[in-house]
């Protein structure tokens, strides 16, 4: 049975972090689906077609020889559960479908739409990621709904798009991607050089 990640990210913009996430998940899983997505429990400062173009930047900069990471924006949906039904037109029932969530998301999961729907059709993987321990509480509180959790031996770089975005920490991106935001002008932090001072 094909062993399918699905990894979908806001990406705004995304960063080293979420590279390093998809290296590992290339070497684990069949393929990996990855999509820029708009979350409802967030603001975005960039439109959703510039953070698919900077998560395809972003993939084809990852050195694998497996080849098996695409950026499937088609998935991208307000809820999750309508990305899971385009994922299973587009391969099949019978495949093992794992979600990968960042430990930050972990709380929010319960709020979710159908959750419960959701969780009975998918396997979970939590990263960890820096700043958002995953505590026993949360865990038991999405097992209690039916999930299948299972945490990655991989703990996410101690880097963030909203670092970058609040202060052009522009060492959490790759080059490809800072490139496209010169180029597109796209965050505030591109067009205000001592903002990061200015904060301090």
């Amino acid at each position: 049975m094909q062993r399918i990640a699905l990894f979908g990210t806001s990406a705004d913009p995304p960063t080293a972090g979420h590279q390093a996430i998809l290296s590992w998940l290339s070497e684990r899983y069949d393929r990996v689906a990855v999509w820029a997505a708009d979350n409802p429990f967030k603001s975005h400062q960039t439109a959703l077609l510039h953070r698919a173009a900077m998560l395809r930047l972003l993939i084809a900069d990852i050195s694998t020889s497996r080849h098996n990471i695409g950026l499937e924006q088609e998935l991208s949906s307000y809820r999750t559960l309508e990305t899971l039904e385009k994922a299973k037109v587009r391969w099949g029932e019978d495949t093992d479908y794992t979600l990968v969530i960042g430990s930050d998301l972990l709380n929010q999961l319960p709020r979710w739409y159908q959750v419960e729907d959701l969780l009975r059709q998918v396997q979970l993987l939590v990263v960890p990621r820096p700043g958002y321990a995953i505590d026993e509480s949360s865990l038991e509180g999405v097992q209690k709904l039916g999930g299948k959790i299972a945490i990655a031996s991989l703990t996410g770089l101690d880097i963030s798009s909203t670092a970058y975005r609040e202060h052009g920490d522009s060492h959490a991106l790759t080059p490809p991607v800072v490139a496209y935001i010169n180029r597109e002008h796209l965050y505030k932090c591109q067009d205000e050089t001592t903002k990061s001072f200015q904060l301090r």
